[in-house]
C-alpha cells in the first residue's frame, strides 16, 4: 500500500502522523511512504531521516494525498479538502461533531475517515487519545501558571504560594486523564486542586490515588457555581467520546471569577466546556471575558512536538501497519479500530457524530 504522510498545516503544529522509526517499519512490510518534504522537521526529523528509513520524499501536500491511506495528526483544513477522494482512507484526529464543515467534505468526497480519538477497547478506553490527552493534561497547569503571571495579564498568583502566602486554587472539571494528569501537575506544584465529577466511582478510585492532597466534588451546576468563582485556574477536562462537549460553566459564572483568573478549556476540540470559551491558536492563545484570560487551543500538544510526536506514533502504528497489511479488511479484525470510522461511503458512521449532525446522511 501507499501511505502519505503531509506536513500539518494548522497553526503552528509541528507533529507528524509518522516517524522515521515507524517509516522504516512500514517498508520493512514492502510498503511505499510518501512524505512531503520538511513534514517532521518540527519534531525533531529531516527529509533525511526519513529518506535512510525508506521513505520517498515528495515536493507537495498533493502528492502525498495521493497515496491509498494518509496517516495525520490534526485534522484536514479547508485547503486540504480538494485531496479528499473516495478511494482514499484517511488516518488522524478529526473530533467532527464540532465541526461541521469538515464532517460535509468526508460526506461530499466519500473518503473513508477513521478518528483516533473515537477508536475504543472493550473496557471503553480510547488508547490514541491517552497519550495526547496526558499531554494536554500536564501543559494545562503550565500553560495556566505561566498565564497567571502579571506579566501576561493574569493576577500574578503563584499556584504554590509561599509559607505566610495562600496557595493558588485550581479547578479541574473532569476525572479523566486530562483531569488527572493535571492535578497532578496542580498538586506538584503546591496549588489546592479540587476536581469535580459526576462519576462517584471514579472520584473514589482518584481519592486513592491522590488521597488528602485533593478534594473530590460531584459535579452540579450548583457546585460549579460555587466554587469556579474561587478558582485562580480552572481547567475544563471534560470527554464525551465523539460527542461535543457539555457547556458546563455558563457564562455568569465565568463573570464571577477574580479578574486575571485563567481558564484553559481543554475539551475545546470538542466545542469547549465552558460557555465563553472560544477557539484560539498557539500565534494567539489567549482571548479575555470579563477579565478572565481564556486559553483555548484546540492542539496544545503541538507546543511539545518531540515528545507528543512520539507518543503518538507509539500507539498509532500498530493500528497503521494493520490497516497498510489489510486494508479495509484491518477494520472486519479489529472491532477497537472499527469503531474509529466516523464516516464512509459519504454516510456518518459514528452515532455521537450522527447526533450533532441528525440533517447529513448517517448509517443506520
Amino acid at each position: 500500500m501507499r501511505i502519505g504522510v503531509p506536513r500539518e498545516v494548522k497553526n503552528q503544529e509541528y507533529r507528524v502522523g509518522l516517524t522515521p522509526a515507524a517509516v522504516a517499519a512500514l517498508t520493512a512490510r514492502s510498503h511505499t511512504v510518501l512524505v512531503e518534504t520538511e513534514a517532521g522537521v518540527g519534531a525533531g526529523f529531516g527529509d533525511g531521516d526519513y529518506a535512510v528509513a525508506g521513505g520517498t520524499i515528495v515536493p507537495t501536500a498533493a502528492d502525498a494525498f495521493s497515496a491509498d491511506l494518509v496517516v495525520k495528526v490534526k485534522e484536514p483544513l479547508s485547503q486540504e479538502y480538494g485531496w479528499l477522494r473516495p478511494d482514499l482512507i484517511l488516518f488522524t484526529y478529526l473530533h467532527l461533531a464540532a465541526d461541521r464543515p469538515l464532517t460535509e467534505a468526508l460526506i461530499h468526497s466519500k473518503t473513508l475517515a477513521i478518528a483516533y480519538e473515537t477508536v475504543q477497547l472493550p473496557n471503553r478506553t480510547l488508547p490514541l487519545l491517552h497519550p495526547m490527552s496526558a499531554i494536554a493534561g500536564r501543559l494545562s497547569v503550565q500553560f495556566g501558571a505561566h498565564y497567571l503571571t502579571k506579566q501576561q495579564g493574569g493576577s500574578g498568583v503563584l499556584l504554590g504560594g509561599i509559607p505566610g502566602v495562600r496557595q493558588g486554587r485550581v479547578v479541574i472539571l473532569g476525572g479523566g486523564v486530562v483531569g488527572v494528569e493535571a492535578a497532578k501537575m496542580a498538586v506538584g506544584l503546591g496549588a489546592r486542586v479540587q476536581i469535580l465529577d459526576v462519576n462517584m466511582a471514579r472520584l473514589s478510585e482518584l481519592e486513592e490515588l491522590f488521597g488528602s492532597r485533593v478534594e473530590f466534588l460531584f459535579s452540579s451546576s450548583v457546585v460549579i457555581a460555587q466554587v469556579v468563582p474561587e478558582a485562580d485556574l480552572l481547567v475544563g477536562a471534560v470527554l464525551i467520546p465523539g460527542s461535543r462537549a457539555p457547556k458546563l460553566v455558563a457564562a455568569e459564572v465565568v463573570a464571577a471569577m477574580r479578574p486575571g483568573s485563567v481558564v484553559v478549556d481543554v475539551a475545546v476540540d470538542q466545542g469547549g466546556c465552558v460557555a465563553t470559551t472560544q477557539v484560539t491558536s498557539h500565534t494567539q492563545p489567549i482571548h479575555t471575558f470579563g477579565g478572565v484570560l481564556h486559553y483555548g487551543v484546540p492542539n496544545m500538544p503541538g507546543a511539545v512536538p518531540q515528545t507528543a510526536t512520539q507518543g503518538l506514533v507509539n500507539v498509532t502504528l500498530p493500528h497503521v501497519l494493520a490497516i497498510a497489511d489489510l486494508g479495509v479488511g484491518a477494520l472486519e479484525r479489529d472491532p477497537a479500530l472499527a469503531l474509529g470510522v466516523n464516516v464512509r461511503s459519504g454516510q456518518i458512521c459514528h452515532p455521537a457524530v450522527a447526533q450533532a449532525f441528525p440533517d447529513l446522511p448517517h448509517a443506520s
